[in-house]
């Protein structure tokens, strides 16, 4: 029942009151299959999973929230937007409640250890994800966030670059600042984030292994880690942009459609 009202919700975006509310016994473990059902059924309909999402690993917002744990999701060829220039056009279309996210994320080079994920990192980037959220007020519960594939809607990808060789510092240190126009509307650090973006991708794959039904992550993939500010409602015709300090990375713009 509840996977196929996720994959109804997917394909025609729209308002409903929280699954947590309507299904009997409904935990986190039922959300991830629940999850598993959109995902196959997206593969089906010829969509390729490029990576994954963790959501709600920055400590600060959760008891705004009221989710006090990490969450995961899959990242699709789909929902993949690689900003060229760091400069990215993101439509919201079939987006419900979207809002903006500016993290960290890490690239693949093999499948990596939980105690050395360092190891497995081919290149970092900034990213920013635009999440949403089918129920109204974003009033969430940690499965039914769990079961709307981790709340993923887009992900934006910048300038790739190669590890310093102080990056697990770094990683705890860098500050984002998010901008609405040339308004500045958040900042976060790096430690916001479980203490570190790295220790996002370490919970990530301890997690995965205790989900059988759930693919361990592997070279090629991309693990965006969470949001470093808060999440921010956006809407079509806003320009927003970030500016990182503490790594060489650049900042993102993003116009949305």
């Amino acid at each position: 029942m509840l996977a196929q009202e996720l994959i109804s919700l997917h394909d025609d975006p729209r308002e409903v009151a929280p699954f947590s509310e309507r299904y009997r016994e409904f935990a986190t473990p039922q959300a991830y299959v629940a999850a598993r059902a959109l995902h196959e059924h997206r593969l089906a309909q010829g969509w390729r999973s490029v990576g994954r999402k963790i959501g709600f690993t920055n400590r600060t917002i959760w008891p705004r929230y009221g989710v006090y744990e990490p969450i995961w999701g899959t990242v699709y060829d789909r929902t993949l937007i690689e900003a060229r220039g760091n400069q990215a056009t993101v439509p919201l279309a079939g987006l419900v409640n979207p809002r903006i996210e500016p993290e960290i994320c890490f690239g693949l080079r093999a499948s990596p250890k939980a105690k050395t994920p360092l190891e497995a990192i081919e290149w970092l980037a900034h990213s920013i994800e635009i999440v949403q959220c089918h129920h109204p007020n974003w009033k969430v519960t940690l499965a039914d966030s769990a079961a709307d594939n981790g709340l993923h809607g887009r992900l934006i990808v910048g300038e790739r670059r190669p590890l310093p060789k102080d990056v697990e510092a770094r990683l705890r240190t860098v500050e984002v600042r998010l901008y609405r126009a040339e308004a500045e509307v958040d900042r976060g650090v790096g430690s916001n984030v479980l203490g570190s973006p790295l220790a996002a991708l370490a919970h990530l794959i301890e997690v995965l292994a205790k989900q059988p039904e759930a693919a361990a992550l592997a070279a090629g993939e991309i693990v965006t880690t969470g949001v470093i500010t808060d999440a921010h409602p956006v809407v079509a015709g806003e320009r927003w942009h970030t500016r990182i300090s503490g790594l060489e990375l650049p900042g993102l713009s993003v116009q949305f459609t």
